[in-house]
């Protein structure tokens, strides 16, 4: 799979971290920056950057990272087609998958250990969206109300 990352200054280290990672886990890497560390950077050029490009197709699945993840993800979000997740754990890294279709693992790189990222990464990139009825129902839900409230970019 193409995994599309992208971070701000303060996601950078854990950014850089983890790209052996996902390249040992057989992916390819679409690295959309930063590739140098610049206090002036702002998180949501690298959130609607990453955005585009998983909607766009470049990249089936994005790893984006901001100081604490918030911002990155709140941002993410504002994007019609993407489904951005602030993880803090294993199972909501893979449960925001195979239950929401989560396409962009969001982690804050202030506040993410490295062993704990790497497990959240490769729970996130191993899970796969269930299909079970009663969530295509909520997904429906949910692409209904960015359909309707959404603002396409």
């Amino acid at each position: 799979m193409r995994v599309v990352m992208a971070s701000d200054h303060a996601g950078l280290p854990l950014k850089e971290a983890l790209k052996p990672l996902v390249t040992k886990l057989g992916h390819e890497i679409v690295d959309l920056g930063a590739h140098k560390e610049d206090a002036d950077d702002d998180y949501p050029d690298f959130a609607l950057t990453l955005g585009r490009a998983v909607v766009a197709g470049k990249g089936e699945r994005g790893l984006l990272f901001c100081g604490s993840g918030i911002g990155a993800s709140v941002a993410a979000n504002k994007i019609d087609g993407i489904r951005a997740g602030n993880c803090m754990d294993h199972y909501s890294a893979h449960q925001g998958v195979e239950h929401d279709d989560m396409n962009v693992l969001v982690l804050g790189g202030r506040v993410i250990g490295p062993a704990v990222a790497e497990e959240m990464v490769q729970a996130f990139l191993g899970a796969r969206f269930t299909g079970a009825p009663r969530h295509v129902r909520r997904l429906n839900k949910v692409l209904a109300i960015e359909k309707t409230h959404g603002a396409s970019i």
